[in-house]
């Protein structure tokens, strides 16, 4: 499903240990459109996903626009009928997920903020503070590496963040509390999924 971070706080879980935990207001999610085998060749689910403002008649189904539109690949994907609502009580409490979203963008940044580099030294007349270093060679071969770690746009970047653990769930408001954090902006759309890795069971 999709959703927007609503922001972060902490909870007191049962042994009475302070636990950070993330906020997110689950979009409404509606089943667009259904792909089968016999159909489309694959199976898969597109859900329509409305934000703050819900669309006009996209004369489709009878349905509305989406401002979010996406394809998931299911195995049972006949058993979804296309109108049909979703709701937080998919996931249920104590359920691991991935998150996935966008980093926050920084912008065209240095090799110190986009990489971690440590910089020359830092007293008068070195001429050699933020730099990167020599990036190439001479003739041969007379280009630069690709891979190269260099300035350039750092952020927004899609990332995902594997087995986090769901805390507790409102149905009502439609919110999932989430332990940890993941990338994203406040009020930024993320997706969250079952966990494709669970740890459940390893060591």
């Amino acid at each position: 499903m999709v959703g927007k971070k609503a922001g972060m706080t902490q909870l007191y879980n049962a042994a009475g240990v302070l636990v950070p935990v993330t906020v997110v207001e689950m979009c409404r999610t509606v089943v667009a459109s259904v792909r089968t085998v016999d159909s489309s060749g694959y199976s898969a689910v597109q859900f329509g996903f409305f934000g703050e403002k819900a669309g006009a008649d996209n004369g489709k189904k009878e349905l509305p626009a989406f401002d979010i539109l996406k394809e998931l690949r299911i195995d049972d994907a006949a058993s979804y009928e296309v109108g049909t609502s979703l709701s937080v009580d998919e996931f249920a409490k104590g359920e691991l997920v991935d998150v996935i979203g966008k980093t926050k963008g920084k912008g065209f940044q240095g090799v110190m903020k986009r990489h971690g580099f440590s910089g020359g030294p830092a007293s008068h007349g070195s001429m050699f503070h933020r730099r990167g270093g020599s990036y190439g060679q001479r003739q041969w071969p007379g280009h630069v590496f690709k891979g190269r770690k260099m300035p350039g746009h750092a952020g927004n970047k899609r990332r995902t963040i594997q087995n986090l653990e769901i805390i507790d769930t409102n149905v009502e408001k439609q919110l999932l509390v989430i332990k940890g954090s993941f990338p994203g902006t406040k009020d930024g759309y993320i997706v969250v999924r079952r966990a494709k890795k669970s740890l459940e069971g390893k060591g």
